[in-house]
């Protein structure tokens, strides 16, 4: 996947807005106010840094050591930044995305949630 495709991909969940708010070079992805992916727009490689359940990014970055890397300038024991121009499928980049998006979506609260429901 490029980068368009990741924008578009990440854009069209439920709930979803793009922003600058580290700089117009990190594209930041937010779902109901939360951030769930980043990409750098000015790095050499395409990347996107997306949060993880901490026992599976291991796994990840175990499984494919040069796509996956524990989160730059993230916490890396909940947070990879995977390389969108490898090897990996683009099947697997959008389970990723998708996996982001699901734990910052069950970590808003109750209310939040029923609101992100509600949008059409």
């Amino acid at each position: 996947m490029n980068i368009e495709e990741i924008c578009a991909y990440c854009l069209a969940k439920k709930g979803v807005e793009d922003g600058f708010p580290f700089g117009e070079t990190t594209m930041v992805f937010k779902v109901m106010g939360k951030i769930f992916a980043l990409a750098p727009l000015d790095a050499d490689i395409q990347t996107i840094n997306l949060k993880c359940e901490p026992d599976w990014a291991i796994e990840l970055r175990e499984t494919h050591p040069d796509d996956i890397f524990p989160g730059y300038h993230m916490n890396k024991q909940h947070w990879n930044t995977v390389n969108c121009e490898t090897g990996l499928s683009n099947k697997l980049l959008q389970e990723l995305i998708d996996h982001s998006y699901n734990l910052i979506v069950k970590s808003l609260p109750k209310k939040v949630q029923a609101e992100l429901e509600s949008l059409g």
